[in-house]
C-alpha cells in the first residue's frame, strides 16, 4: 500500500472518529494553553459538565510537515487518542494506562500529562495526580487552566479550603473563564451540601 493511500485512509479514519466522538468542548488544549479562552459547549452526555477545562478534546487531522514523526492524538489508534476516547467513555483505568504510555513516549506533551492527571483524579489516586499536575506546571506554568483542574481535583478530595484557594488564584488570572466560574459554583454547592462530586 502506498504512503499516499495509507495517509488518506488514516485521514478518513480520523475524520470519522471526529464526527462520531462526543466532545466535551470544541477547544483544543494548545488553544487553552495559549490563553485563548474556550467557549462553553456542553453536550447532553458530557462526562463532567464544565467542571474541567475540556482537556480531552477530539483531535483535528493535521499531519505536519511531510516526513515528520506522527503527532500524538492524530492517529485514532495512538496512545493519546485511545486514552481520550476511554476517558470520554468513563473508563478511567484504561485511560490512565494509555495516557501513561503517551507521556512515556512524549514526556513534553502537556495534553497527555493533563489527561493523566485527570485520570488519576477520577481513580482517586490523588498522590499520582499531584505529581502529574506538577509536571504539567513545569511544562506550561501555572496557567488558569492548570489551576482550574487542580482546584477540581481538591473538590473531588473534599478539601474545599484548598480547592477555593486554588480556584480563586485561577480566577485572578482569568476572571472571565467560564470553567473556573463553574468550578467555583460547584465548590460552593459541594461545601454547602457536603455532597461529594463524582
Amino acid at each position: 500500500m502506498g504512503v499516499g493511500v495509507m495517509r488518506s485512509a488514516v485521514l478518513a479514519s480520523a475524520c470519522l472518529l471526529w464526527l462520531t466522538a462526543c466532545e466535551t468542548t470544541s477547544t483544543r488544549l494548545p488553544d487553552i494553553l495559549a490563553g485563548n479562552p474556550p467557549a462553553p459547549s456542553v453536550a447532553a452526555n458530557d462526562m463532567a459538565g464544565l467542571e474541567t477545562t475540556g482537556t480531552i478534546p477530539t483531535p483535528q487531522p493535521d499531519y505536519g510537515p511531510k516526513g515528520a514523526p506522527p503527532i500524538l492524538g492524530i492517529d485514532p489508534n495512538d496512545d493519546l487518542s485511545v486514552a481520550k476516547q476511554q476517558f470520554r467513555l468513563e473508563n478511567y483505568g484504561i485511560a490512565e494506562r494509555y495516557f501513561r504510555r503517551a507521556v512515556e513516549a512524549g514526556p513534553n506533551d502537556a495534553e497527555a500529562w493533563l489527561g493523566l492527571a485527570a485520570s488519576y483524579d477520577r481513580l482517586k489516586r490523588f498522590d499520582l495526580a499531584d505529581r502529574a499536575y506538577e509536571q504539567l506546571a513545569r511544562l506550561v506554568g501555572r496557567t488558569p487552566e492548570v489551576l482550574n483542574n487542580q482546584g477540581f481535583s481538591f473538590i473531588l478530595r473534599g478539601d474545599y479550603a484548598r480547592a477555593r484557594e486554588i480556584l480563586l488564584a485561577a480566577r485572578a488570572k482569568d476572571p472571565a473563564n467560564p470553567y473556573i466560574k463553574n468550578n467555583l459554583e460547584l465548590l460552593e454547592k459541594s461545601a454547602r451540601t457536603r455532597k461529594a462530586v463524582r
